[in-house]
């Protein structure tokens, strides 16, 4: 008997139906999007528009485009310096030793701190075109969103459940494997929201990125942020509203292409799952269900994905292996000489440039000062966005249809860049005769409060059903409920939010303690001021001396509470 070819391409239920014309036709949307762009990234730096800005609303749409596919290659390169550096931190001690510590530092290193030192590399790679200041760009952009993602995957890989570990050893799963099947899902419920907030936090410095300044040389890429830089200067309030309006649709549709999307797809990665906890799959997900060759194109490379995550690959000892042999004395030795001695020698060069610079101690007084300025505004505001941001997260978290709801206007709440509010700031504290060392202080936290919300949701959304429906059986309500049950659940998630966002605080402080609107200018006293002036000025080597100082703050208060507490939460709060 004869057997006919099984293919589902020629079926006639796998012909193209209407519903793959409107997938095709998003598809062929954003590949003419990219090649429109990609010229015009290899133009010289001196060519005519190369990097001028008009504000002409009808520019708005390419800069709106050229902004998100930068915004896009960053996010790529998060994604996979997330899966690179996490797992190698999680996995190994020694690794962890050096990996978090240095993330503490770099999550605090401003803006500016990362395009000065960083944009004549770039621009080396293409010297004389518009490439090179892209890259810049990206990089600064990269630099807002890798870490709170690494933070929040090194948090999950280390708060795995134990009966799951169990489960993947009696299956005998092997490390590449369990990386893939067992961690990789488990941590993508927080990930989903931590790269939403990461595309969030792009959009807040998205001004500092645009604005690219080498020696005595600026350059300014098209861009949405470039374009609220110049309006601002101008004082062009119409271009201002322009500006937000572009972003809000921006927003709006990648948060329906592919947000919206992912969230739903990463529900099904909760540990449980009561019933009607779920939410409706979005308008994106049905219309790709509902597609016959798109369908069958997704399907050929989600069963190849498959096959690669079962490869029985040997992979360093996974979480849970690492100590099943005993710690080399000597390694470790070894271990932390060689980590002192690379310490020692970057803070030489640090010390030995700044003080060849006729930076003397007075000046490193002067910004050891202006750094607790910085600290106090921080710790305050910290504080009252999780008194306000934690029950909120929770609330909307347990809730997954009100998660659904919100989850575009916290993104557009958490991209919405300070820079906008310093027409308002700027005018009632100069009509009020405000303090600026107060008034402009809310700036710092406007867009770092996100952390915060966006990994207690997270958190709330993995809190196991059983447990739930549990603390209900029992009847445990109001203070006790919180203190035994909700708060020890979602308490490693805090933690890493508000890592993130004190971190965050610190970075945003280039950009809040110093505002403009026009010819009005308002200054704070805070080592973001400082570390900004010292920009502006070209002064170098005080910028590596307000970077430095602002690095060792918050490696400091890490590792004075932060890190103890995430210890806690892993020790005694792992579900």
């Amino acid at each position: 008997m004869s057997r006919s070819l099984p293919s589902s391409l020629t079926s006639s239920r796998r012909l193209p139906n209407v519903w793959d014309v409107v997938a095709s036709a998003c598809v062929l949307a954003g590949i003419v999007a990219l090649v429109h762009v990609t010229p015009e990234t290899f133009q010289p730096i001196d060519a005519p528009e190369a990097v001028a800005v008009s504000l002409d609303p009808a520019n708005l749409p390419e800069y709106a485009l050229r902004t998100t596919l930068r915004m896009f290659a960053a996010l790529f390169a998060s994604l996979v310096f997330t899966f690179t550096v996490a797992p190698l931190a999680a996995k190994s001690r020694r690794a962890g030793l050096l990996i978090v510590p240095i993330l503490d530092i770099l999550q605090s290193v401003p803006i500016l701190g990362f395009l000065t030192f960083t944009t004549a590399f770039f621009m080396g790679l293409f010297p004389g075109k518009v490439a090179g200041l892209e890259l810049a760009a990206i990089f600064a952009v990269f630099t807002s969103q890798a870490w709170n993602m690494a933070f929040s995957m090194y948090q999950s890989l280390t708060t795995l459940p134990a009966d799951l570990v169990e489960a993947a050893r009696a299956f005998r799963l092997t490390p590449w494997q369990r990386f893939w099947r067992l961690e990789v899902p488990y941590s993508m419920p927080g990930l989903v929201w931590n790269m939403m907030l990461s595309m969030s936090g792009g959009w807040f410095f998205v001004v500092a990125s645009e604005a690219i300044t080498l020696g005595d040389k600026s350059w300014t890429l098209p861009g949405i942020g470039s374009y609220v830089s110049v309006a601002l200067d101008q004082r062009s309030m119409p271009s201002v509203w322009w500006a937000i309006l572009a972003m809000f649709i921006v927003i709006l549709a990648y948060d329906q292409l592919l947000f919206r999307p992912l969230v739903a797809w990463s529900a099904k990665f909760r540990m449980e799952l009561t019933a009607g906890a779920v939410a409706e799959d979005p308008w994106v997900l049905k219309l790709m269900r509902r597609t016959r060759v798109l369908s069958v194109i997704m399907d050929v490379i989600g069963d190849g994905l498959a096959t690669i995550a079962r490869l029985r690959l040997s992979l360093p000892m996974a979480k849970g292996e690492r100590h099943a042999q005993p710690p080399s004395k000597l390694a470790d030795l070894l271990f932390y000489v060689a980590a002192a001695l690379v310490a020692g020698w970057a803070v030489w060069l640090i010390v030995n440039y700044v003080a060849s610079n006729d930076v003397g101690l007075s000046d490193v007084g002067e910004v050891v000062v202006l750094g607790m300025f910085t600290m106090v505004r921080v710790i305050v505001l910290i504080a009252l966005a999780a008194l306000v941001w934690v029950p909120v997260g929770v609330w909307i978290g347990l809730r997954p249809e009100w998660a659904r709801r919100v989850q575009v206007v916290a993104q557009f709440a958490a991209a919405f860049p300070a820079n906008l509010f310093f027409p308002i700031f700027v005018i009632l504290i100069v009509k009020f005769h405000g303090n600026s060392d107060i008034w402009l202080t809310p700036l710092m936290i406007l867009g770092t409060q996100w952390y915060i919300l966006f990994n207690v949701i997270a958190g709330a959304s993995a809190f196991p059903g059983d447990l739930q429906e549990a603390a209900k059986n029992l009847q445990v309500r109001g203070w006790l409920w919180w203190r035994r049950v909700i708060l020890p659940g979602i308490f490693p998630y805090f933690v890493t939010g508000a890592i993130t966002a004190s971190g965050g605080s610190w970075n945003a402080s280039i950009v809040a303690e110093v505002a403009s609107w026009g010819d009005d200018k308002l200054q704070a006293h805070g080592l973001g001021a400082y570390i900004a002036q010292a920009t502006t000025d070209g002064n170098f080597a005080r910028v590596v001396l307000g970077v430095a100082v602002m690095s060792v703050f918050v490696l400091g208060f890490n590792r004075v509470l932060w890190r103890p507490l995430y210890a806690y939460a892993t020790r005694r709060l792992t579900l």
